[in-house]
Protein backbone atom coordinates (compact mmCIF):
# COMPACT_ATOMS: atom_id res chain seq x y z
CA UNK A 1 0.00 0.00 0.00
CA UNK A 2 2.88 2.34 0.78
CA UNK A 3 4.36 1.75 -2.66
CA UNK A 4 0.98 2.36 -4.32
CA UNK A 5 0.57 5.57 -2.32
CA UNK A 6 3.99 6.80 -3.39
CA UNK A 7 3.23 5.86 -6.98
CA UNK A 8 -0.05 7.82 -6.82
CA UNK A 9 1.71 10.84 -5.33
CA UNK A 10 4.29 10.66 -8.08
CA UNK A 11 1.58 10.56 -10.73
CA UNK A 12 -0.11 13.62 -9.19
CA UNK A 13 3.16 15.56 -9.23
CA UNK A 14 3.90 14.43 -12.78
CA UNK A 15 0.44 15.50 -13.99
CA UNK A 16 0.79 18.85 -12.26
CA UNK A 17 4.13 19.42 -13.99
CA UNK A 18 2.58 18.50 -17.34
CA UNK A 19 -0.26 20.98 -16.79
CA UNK A 20 2.17 23.71 -15.79
CA UNK A 21 4.29 23.03 -18.87
CA UNK A 22 1.18 23.10 -21.05
CA UNK A 23 0.14 26.49 -19.66
CA UNK A 24 3.63 27.87 -20.41
CA UNK A 25 3.77 26.41 -23.91
CA UNK A 26 3.54 28.71 -26.90
CA UNK A 27 0.18 28.26 -28.66
CA UNK A 28 0.55 26.75 -32.12
CA UNK A 29 1.04 29.44 -34.73
CA UNK A 30 0.85 32.37 -32.28
CA UNK A 31 1.96 35.02 -32.85
CA UNK A 32 2.39 34.87 -36.63
CA UNK A 33 2.37 38.65 -37.17
CA UNK A 34 2.64 41.96 -35.35
CA UNK A 35 0.50 42.70 -32.29
CA UNK A 36 -1.30 46.01 -31.71
CA UNK A 37 -1.33 47.51 -28.20
CA UNK A 38 -4.16 50.04 -27.93
CA UNK A 39 -3.58 52.92 -25.49
CA UNK A 40 -6.90 54.74 -25.00
CA UNK A 41 -5.19 58.01 -24.03
CA UNK A 42 -3.20 60.68 -25.88
CA UNK A 43 0.48 60.14 -26.61
CA UNK A 44 2.90 61.58 -24.09
CA UNK A 45 1.09 60.77 -20.85
CA UNK A 46 2.35 58.40 -18.16
CA UNK A 47 0.26 55.48 -19.42
CA UNK A 48 1.58 55.95 -22.95
CA UNK A 49 5.19 56.13 -21.76
CA UNK A 50 4.85 52.85 -19.86
CA UNK A 51 3.03 51.15 -22.73
CA UNK A 52 5.78 51.97 -25.23
CA UNK A 53 8.46 50.56 -22.93
CA UNK A 54 6.46 47.39 -22.35
CA UNK A 55 5.67 47.03 -26.06
CA UNK A 56 9.36 47.10 -26.99
CA UNK A 57 10.31 44.43 -24.44
CA UNK A 58 7.22 42.26 -25.05
CA UNK A 59 7.95 42.27 -28.77
CA UNK A 60 11.32 40.64 -28.04
CA UNK A 61 9.58 37.92 -26.03
CA UNK A 62 6.92 37.26 -28.65
CA UNK A 63 9.26 37.41 -31.62
CA UNK A 64 6.93 39.86 -33.34
CA UNK A 65 6.63 43.68 -33.19
CA UNK A 66 4.18 45.09 -30.65
CA UNK A 67 2.90 48.39 -32.06
CA UNK A 68 1.35 51.03 -29.78
CA UNK A 69 -1.74 52.70 -31.20
CA UNK A 70 -3.29 55.69 -29.41
CA UNK A 71 -7.09 55.80 -29.61
CA UNK A 72 -7.99 58.58 -27.20
CA UNK A 73 -11.39 59.98 -26.31
CA UNK A 74 -14.15 59.92 -23.68
CA UNK A 75 -11.71 59.31 -20.82
CA UNK A 76 -10.45 56.10 -22.38
CA UNK A 77 -13.80 54.74 -23.56
CA UNK A 78 -13.12 55.14 -27.29
CA UNK A 79 -10.06 52.90 -27.39
CA UNK A 80 -11.49 50.46 -24.85
CA UNK A 81 -14.73 50.07 -26.81
CA UNK A 82 -12.73 49.47 -29.99
CA UNK A 83 -10.94 46.50 -28.43
CA UNK A 84 -14.05 45.19 -26.66
CA UNK A 85 -16.32 45.38 -29.71
CA UNK A 86 -14.31 45.62 -32.92
CA UNK A 87 -11.02 43.81 -32.51
CA UNK A 88 -11.12 40.02 -33.07
CA UNK A 89 -10.55 37.83 -29.99
CA UNK A 90 -7.38 36.38 -31.48
CA UNK A 91 -4.58 37.81 -29.33
CA UNK A 92 -3.39 40.35 -31.89
CA UNK A 93 -5.00 43.37 -30.23
CA UNK A 94 -4.13 44.23 -26.63
CA UNK A 95 -5.63 47.02 -24.52
CA UNK A 96 -4.13 49.18 -21.82
CA UNK A 97 -6.85 49.13 -19.17
CA UNK A 98 -6.92 51.42 -16.16
CA UNK A 99 -8.70 52.25 -12.94
CA UNK A 100 -10.59 54.89 -14.95
CA UNK A 101 -11.82 52.73 -17.83
CA UNK A 102 -12.53 49.59 -15.81
CA UNK A 103 -13.78 50.84 -12.44
CA UNK A 104 -14.64 54.57 -12.55
CA UNK A 105 -16.20 55.20 -15.97
CA UNK A 106 -19.00 52.63 -15.51
CA UNK A 107 -20.36 54.80 -12.68
CA UNK A 108 -20.21 58.04 -14.71
CA UNK A 109 -21.24 57.18 -18.26
CA UNK A 110 -24.73 55.90 -19.04
CA UNK A 111 -23.24 54.17 -22.09
CA UNK A 112 -19.56 53.46 -22.71
CA UNK A 113 -19.93 51.14 -25.71
CA UNK A 114 -18.64 48.19 -23.71
CA UNK A 115 -19.05 46.40 -20.39
CA UNK A 116 -15.63 46.12 -18.70
CA UNK A 117 -16.73 43.10 -16.65
CA UNK A 118 -18.16 41.16 -19.59
CA UNK A 119 -16.55 42.30 -22.84
CA UNK A 120 -12.88 42.29 -21.81
CA UNK A 121 -10.62 39.49 -20.62
CA UNK A 122 -7.95 40.54 -18.07
CA UNK A 123 -4.45 39.29 -18.86
CA UNK A 124 -2.08 40.90 -16.35
CA UNK A 125 -1.65 43.88 -14.09
CA UNK A 126 1.40 45.89 -15.22
CA UNK A 127 1.96 48.78 -12.82
CA UNK A 128 0.60 51.30 -10.36
CA UNK A 129 1.54 54.88 -9.50
CA UNK A 130 0.61 57.48 -6.94
CA UNK A 131 -1.14 60.76 -7.74
CA UNK A 132 0.68 63.87 -6.54
CA UNK A 133 -0.73 67.31 -5.74
CA UNK A 134 1.35 69.85 -7.68
CA UNK A 135 1.12 73.62 -8.09
CA UNK A 136 2.73 76.15 -10.36
CA UNK A 137 5.81 77.43 -8.50
CA UNK A 138 4.72 81.03 -9.08
CA UNK A 139 1.86 80.48 -6.61
CA UNK A 140 2.38 81.24 -2.93
CA UNK A 141 1.41 77.71 -1.84
CA UNK A 142 4.30 75.80 -0.32
CA UNK A 143 2.33 73.35 1.84
CA UNK A 144 -1.03 71.61 1.76
CA UNK A 145 -2.06 73.59 4.84
CA UNK A 146 -1.38 76.89 3.05
CA UNK A 147 -3.39 75.78 0.02
CA UNK A 148 -6.33 74.69 2.15
CA UNK A 149 -6.26 77.95 4.12
CA UNK A 150 -6.28 79.99 0.90
CA UNK A 151 -9.16 77.96 -0.54
CA UNK A 152 -11.23 78.39 2.63
CA UNK A 153 -10.57 82.13 2.62
CA UNK A 154 -11.97 82.40 -0.92
CA UNK A 155 -14.44 79.56 -1.59
CA UNK A 156 -14.73 78.78 -5.31
CA UNK A 157 -12.02 81.25 -6.35
CA UNK A 158 -9.25 78.69 -6.90
CA UNK A 159 -9.30 76.06 -9.65
CA UNK A 160 -7.58 72.82 -10.60
CA UNK A 161 -6.97 71.04 -13.90
CA UNK A 162 -7.58 67.39 -14.71
CA UNK A 163 -7.44 65.03 -17.68
CA UNK A 164 -11.25 65.04 -17.86
CA UNK A 165 -14.39 64.39 -15.87
CA UNK A 166 -14.16 61.07 -14.08
CA UNK A 167 -10.44 60.68 -14.70
CA UNK A 168 -8.40 59.56 -11.70
CA UNK A 169 -6.90 63.05 -11.49
CA UNK A 170 -10.40 64.46 -11.11
CA UNK A 171 -11.42 61.87 -8.53
CA UNK A 172 -8.19 62.49 -6.57
CA UNK A 173 -8.94 66.22 -6.39
CA UNK A 174 -12.56 65.68 -5.42
CA UNK A 175 -11.48 63.35 -2.62
CA UNK A 176 -9.05 66.05 -1.50
CA UNK A 177 -11.82 68.65 -1.54
CA UNK A 178 -14.17 66.44 0.46
CA UNK A 179 -11.61 65.56 3.13
CA UNK A 180 -10.29 69.10 3.52
CA UNK A 181 -13.69 70.82 3.33
CA UNK A 182 -12.75 73.25 0.57
CA UNK A 183 -14.42 74.47 -2.62
CA UNK A 184 -12.19 74.73 -5.71
CA UNK A 185 -13.41 74.74 -9.31
CA UNK A 186 -12.72 71.88 -11.71
CA UNK A 187 -11.36 72.61 -15.20
CA UNK A 188 -11.46 69.40 -17.26
CA UNK A 189 -9.17 68.90 -20.27
CA UNK A 190 -9.10 66.27 -23.00
CA UNK A 191 -6.14 64.36 -21.60
CA UNK A 192 -3.39 64.74 -19.04
CA UNK A 193 -0.71 66.44 -21.20
CA UNK A 194 -2.80 69.52 -22.11
CA UNK A 195 -3.94 69.88 -18.50
CA UNK A 196 -0.35 69.69 -17.30
CA UNK A 197 0.75 72.23 -19.90
CA UNK A 198 -1.70 74.80 -18.56
CA UNK A 199 -0.54 74.27 -14.98
CA UNK A 200 3.05 74.73 -16.18
CA UNK A 201 1.99 77.86 -18.04
CA UNK A 202 0.18 79.30 -15.03
CA UNK A 203 -3.29 79.31 -16.61
CA UNK A 204 -4.44 76.96 -13.84
CA UNK A 205 -2.68 76.93 -10.46
CA UNK A 206 -2.81 73.25 -9.52
CA UNK A 207 -3.69 69.66 -10.33
CA UNK A 208 -3.26 66.08 -9.22
CA UNK A 209 -1.11 64.10 -11.65
CA UNK A 210 0.62 60.72 -11.83
CA UNK A 211 4.04 60.62 -10.20
CA UNK A 212 5.93 59.61 -13.38
CA UNK A 213 4.47 62.57 -15.29
CA UNK A 214 5.74 65.19 -12.84
CA UNK A 215 8.99 63.86 -11.27
CA UNK A 216 11.38 65.55 -13.69
CA UNK A 217 9.34 68.76 -13.71
CA UNK A 218 9.40 68.96 -9.92
CA UNK A 219 13.12 68.26 -9.73
CA UNK A 220 13.71 70.92 -12.40
CA UNK A 221 11.74 73.50 -10.41
CA UNK A 222 8.99 73.82 -13.03
CA UNK A 223 6.38 72.44 -10.63
CA UNK A 224 6.11 72.37 -6.84
CA UNK A 225 4.87 69.11 -5.29
CA UNK A 226 2.89 69.53 -2.08
CA UNK A 227 1.97 65.95 -1.20
CA UNK A 228 1.97 62.36 -2.49
CA UNK A 229 -1.24 60.33 -2.40
CA UNK A 230 0.47 57.18 -1.11
CA UNK A 231 1.05 55.68 2.33
CA UNK A 232 4.80 56.23 1.95
CA UNK A 233 6.95 58.95 0.45
CA UNK A 234 8.07 58.53 -3.15
CA UNK A 235 11.69 57.48 -3.54
CA UNK A 236 11.98 59.92 -6.44
CA UNK A 237 10.71 62.86 -4.35
CA UNK A 238 11.87 62.10 -0.78
CA UNK A 239 11.40 65.73 0.31
CA UNK A 240 7.65 65.66 -0.47
CA UNK A 241 5.35 64.54 2.37
CA UNK A 242 2.51 62.08 2.04
CA UNK A 243 -1.03 63.40 2.39
CA UNK A 244 -1.15 61.73 5.82
CA UNK A 245 1.92 63.68 6.88
CA UNK A 246 0.38 66.84 5.43
CA UNK A 247 -2.67 66.43 7.67
CA UNK A 248 -5.25 64.48 5.61
CA UNK A 249 -5.60 61.21 7.51
CA UNK A 250 -6.55 58.22 5.42
CA UNK A 251 -6.17 59.98 2.07
CA UNK A 252 -5.00 57.70 -0.75
CA UNK A 253 -4.87 58.05 -4.53
CA UNK A 254 -3.20 55.17 -6.34
CA UNK A 255 -3.72 54.48 -10.04
CA UNK A 256 -3.21 51.05 -11.62
CA UNK A 257 -3.00 49.78 -15.20
CA UNK A 258 -2.94 46.41 -16.90
CA UNK A 259 -3.31 44.53 -20.17
CA UNK A 260 -6.64 43.13 -21.39
CA UNK A 261 -7.97 41.57 -24.58
CA UNK A 262 -11.42 41.07 -26.03
CA UNK A 263 -13.43 38.45 -24.18
CA UNK A 264 -13.57 35.04 -25.82
CA UNK A 265 -9.87 34.70 -26.57
CA UNK A 266 -8.51 31.13 -26.31
CA UNK A 267 -7.37 30.47 -22.71
CA UNK A 268 -3.98 29.16 -23.82
CA UNK A 269 -3.24 32.45 -25.59
CA UNK A 270 -4.33 34.43 -22.50
CA UNK A 271 -2.05 32.41 -20.23
CA UNK A 272 0.85 32.59 -22.68
CA UNK A 273 0.51 36.37 -22.96
CA UNK A 274 0.37 36.72 -19.17
CA UNK A 275 3.61 34.73 -18.82
CA UNK A 276 5.37 36.78 -21.50
CA UNK A 277 4.21 40.09 -19.99
CA UNK A 278 5.47 39.00 -16.56
CA UNK A 279 8.83 38.03 -18.07
CA UNK A 280 9.07 41.35 -19.93
CA UNK A 281 8.32 43.28 -16.73
CA UNK A 282 11.12 41.45 -14.92
CA UNK A 283 13.69 42.63 -17.46
CA UNK A 284 16.13 45.03 -15.74
CA UNK A 285 16.37 47.03 -18.98
CA UNK A 286 12.66 47.81 -18.68
CA UNK A 287 12.09 47.72 -14.94
CA UNK A 288 14.78 50.02 -13.55
CA UNK A 289 14.20 53.03 -15.86
CA UNK A 290 10.46 52.86 -15.25
CA UNK A 291 10.82 52.54 -11.48
CA UNK A 292 13.23 55.48 -11.49
CA UNK A 293 10.46 57.54 -13.12
CA UNK A 294 7.96 56.63 -10.39
CA UNK A 295 6.16 53.59 -11.79
CA UNK A 296 5.72 50.63 -9.46
CA UNK A 297 6.13 47.72 -11.86
CA UNK A 298 3.83 44.76 -11.13
CA UNK A 299 2.44 41.67 -12.80
CA UNK A 300 -0.29 39.17 -11.97
CA UNK A 301 -2.19 36.16 -13.19
CA UNK A 302 -5.32 36.79 -15.30
CA UNK A 303 -7.41 35.53 -12.39
CA UNK A 304 -5.92 37.94 -9.85
CA UNK A 305 -6.23 40.88 -12.22
CA UNK A 306 -9.90 40.00 -12.82
CA UNK A 307 -10.50 39.89 -9.06
CA UNK A 308 -8.89 43.33 -8.64
CA UNK A 309 -11.10 44.82 -11.36
CA UNK A 310 -14.27 43.44 -9.78
CA UNK A 311 -13.24 44.69 -6.34
CA UNK A 312 -12.32 48.19 -7.56
CA UNK A 313 -15.45 48.40 -9.72
CA UNK A 314 -17.57 47.96 -6.60
CA UNK A 315 -15.39 50.16 -4.38
CA UNK A 316 -15.41 53.13 -6.74
CA UNK A 317 -19.22 53.43 -6.92
CA UNK A 318 -19.61 55.40 -3.65
CA UNK A 319 -16.40 57.38 -4.33
CA UNK A 320 -17.68 58.56 -7.73
CA UNK A 321 -21.11 59.38 -6.30
CA UNK A 322 -19.56 61.46 -3.53
CA UNK A 323 -17.31 63.28 -6.01
CA UNK A 324 -20.23 64.53 -8.08
CA UNK A 325 -18.33 63.70 -11.28
CA UNK A 326 -20.41 64.29 -14.42
CA UNK A 327 -19.96 63.85 -18.13
CA UNK A 328 -17.96 66.45 -20.07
Amino acid sequence: MLQVGRLFQGLVVFCALLLAAASDAQPAGYPARSVTYVVPYPAGGAADVFARSLAAELGKRLGQPVIVENRAGANGNVGSAFVARSAPADGYTLLLGSLSTLAINPHIYSSMGYDPLKDLQPVSLTHQMANVLVVNPATQYKTVAELIAAAKARPGALSYASAGNGNTMHIAAEQFKAQSGIDIAHIPYKGGPPALNDVLGGQVPMMFNNLPAIVELVNAGKLRALAVGDARRARQLPQVPTMEEAGLKGYSSIVWNGVLVRAGMPPDVVQYLAKQIAAALESPALRKPLEDQGFEVLSSTPEKFAALIRSEHAAMAPVVKASGAKLD
